[in-house]
C-alpha cells in the first residue's frame, strides 16, 4: 500500500503543511473551505490513487489543518493569500508545471494561480469549484454558520455530501476536532467572515476567459453549493475546458466516488492532444 508522509515549508511568512507520496509528474491537490477540512480528511482516500502514477502534494491551505494559522487581526484570509500560498509553494518544491486539483475554495484557489501565473500551471481539474458564486446558497448555511459543535460538524457533511453518504465516526470525529483546534476556529471565522462580506466568492468572467491552461470541469449533478449552471459557464468561459458531471454526487466527488473521481482525472491529464 502507498504511504504517504506529512511534510512542511516555508510559505509567504508562515509555514505550509502538506501530503506527499507518490513519483513522477507533479499533481496538486487543493482542499476546500468546510469547516474541519484539510489535505488528510478530503483526500486521503485518492492520494494512493493518484499517486500510482504522479508524485502527489497535498498542502494544507493557510488557516486549515496543521498549516500556520496567522492572527486574523494582522492577516487578511482572503482569496488572494490563498493564490499567494499556492504560488510559493509551487517555487519553494520547484514543482512548475504543475497539475492543480481543487474543490470547492481550492478550485477558486488552483484558478486564481493559473489566473496571476499560468506559468506555473500545466492543467486544471475544478471539482465542484468556486469562483463564480455571487451569493451564498441557503444549503451552504450549516458551513458558513458552523456552530463548532459535534452535530453542527455532521450538518455540515450531510449538505456537502449525497444522502446515501453516512460519514464513519472517525472521519467526523477527526474533522471536529480539527476544527475546534483554537488557532484553526479563530482562522476559520475570519475566512467566512470575509465570504460573507463577498457574498460568495467570484472573479470577474473577464479574467476567468483568459485562463487557456488545459482544464477539465468535474461537478456532482446534485451539487447543493455550485450548482451545474456555474459549472456549465465554466466551460463556456474557458476555452480548452473538457466537462465531466457525476450523477447521484454532491459537492465531494473526492469523498464520495474517489475511484470514479481519480480515474476521470487521471485519464483527462495523461489525454495531452486535446
Amino acid at each position: 500500500m502507498i504511504q504517504f508522509e506529512r511534510r512542511s515549508v516555508p510559505t509567504c511568512g508562515y509555514n505550509t503543511s502538506y501530503l506527499q507520496a507518490g513519483a513522477g509528474e507533479p499533481l496538486i491537490l487543493i482542499h476546500g473551505g468546510g469547516a474541519g477540512a484539510d489535505s488528510y480528511g478530503n483526500w486521503r482516500e485518492c492520494i494512493p490513487l493518484f499517486a500510482e502514477h504522479m508524485a502527489v502534494y497535498a498542502p494544507d491551505m493557510v488557516g486549515f489543518g496543521h498549516s500556520d494559522c496567522p492572527d486574523p487581526a494582522s492577516f487578511t484570509y482572503d482569496a488572494d493569500s490563498r493564490i499567494d500560498q499556492f504560488i510559493a509553494f509551487i517555487e519553494a518544491l520547484d514543482l512548475a508545471p504543475a497539475n492543480l486539483v481543487g474543490n470547492s475554495m481550492g478550485g477558486a484557489t488552483a484558478l486564481g494561480v493559473a489566473m496571476k501565473r499560468p506559468d506555473l500551471v500545466k492543467n486544471l481539474v475544478l471539482m465542484g469549484s468556486a469562483g463564480l458564486n455571487h451569493g451564498i446558497n441557503p444549503a451552504l448555511h450549516p458551513v458558513v454558520n458552523y456552530d463548532f459543535t459535534r452535530e453542527g460538524m455532521r450538518r455540515v457533511i450531510e449538505c456537502l455530501a449525497n444522502p446515501h453518504f453516512i460519514p464513519s465516526d472517525e472521519m467526523l470525529d477527526y474533522r471536529y476536532e480539527l476544527s475546534i483546534k483554537p488557532d484553526v476556529l479563530k482562522s476559520y471565522k475570519a475566512i467566512m467572515g470575509w465570504v460573507r462580506e463577498q457574498g460568495g466568492l467570484h472573479f470577474p468572467e473577464e479574467e476567468i476567459s483568459k485562463v487557456k491552461n488545459r482544464t477539465l470541469v468535474f461537478n456532482g449533478k446534485d451539487d447543493l453549493v455550485i450548482p451545474m449552471s456555474e459549472a456549465y459557464r465554466f466551460l463556456e468561459l474557458l476555452d480548452k475546458s473538457h466537462g465531466y458531471f457525476l450523477p447521484n454526487c454532491r459537492h465531494w466527488a473526492m469523498i464520495e466516488y474517489p475511484q470514479i473521481f481519480a480515474k476521470v482525472t487521471l485519464d483527462f491529464l495523461d489525454n495531452y492532444s486535446v
